[in-house]
């Protein structure tokens, strides 16, 4: 599967918003867009215009497409299956994204970002409900176990993962064991729960063209 591999603060200052693609560095001094708040390119700093519906609708689009690091044909596929569901169409995008495996591994805290986790998960470091997965897109359903690897338990960057996590700030349709690197998929998420700053409706809008 392809995937994005440029420079991933040039994507948060375009979208004029931190999107938490590099982890801790995103909370610090360090972060570019505290360091150039305005969009790149050689005209970025005067660069003045009114974005239209369309351009309103279609940078939401691209604000959550690269959140969650997937492709614009993959993000399609995720719409029309959302369509096909029961219950606000919307909504349920934004339940397909977040029961992703790589996703799930970054919400129970296990990497820093959702860049790390794909890595993580693509190198065979996790199993779901006993069995290795390595495909990041992998669909976690409820009641499934997701697991750090025997072998792999003692690498640092999951204990330092774990000394980050602090009480009651798991997700709640999530359950996490710090101690045996374990974490469960509880329910399908409300959308009150999913800690994303987009609006869903627009992007329904969007491709409903």
């Amino acid at each position: 599967m392809a995937r994005y591999t440029g420079p991933v603060c040039r994507l948060c200052r375009r979208e004029g918003e931190k999107l938490f693609l590099k982890g801790t560095r995103c909370m610090t001094a360090k972060c570019a867009l505290e360091r150039k708040n305005y969009v790149p390119g050689q005209h970025g700093r005067t660069r003045r215009f009114k974005l239209s519906d369309y351009g309103i609708q279609l940078r939401e689009k691209q604000k959550l497409r690269r959140i969650y690091g997937v492709l614009e044909n993959q993000f399609r596929n995720y719409f029309e299956r959302a369509e096909r569901m029961k219950g606000i169409t919307g909504e349920n995008l934004l339940r397909l994204l977040e029961s992703r495996l790589d996703n799930v591994v970054y919400r129970l805290g296990f990497a820093p970002s959702r860049r790390a986790a794909r890595q993580l998960v693509r190198h065979r470091h996790f199993m779901v409900n006993n069995r290795v997965v390595d495909i990041p897109s992998y669909q976690v359903k409820p009641g499934d176990v997701i697991q750090v690897r025997e072998k792999s338990r003692k690498l640092e960057i999951f204990h330092a993962s774990m000394r980050r996590i602090k009480e009651g700030q798991l997700l709640p349709w999530l359950e996490l064991d710090k101690a045996r690197l374990t974490g469960r998929f509880l329910d399908w998420p409300k959308r009150e729960d999913i800690p994303v700053h987009v609006n869903e409706s627009l992007i329904v809008e969007l491709y409903s063209k």
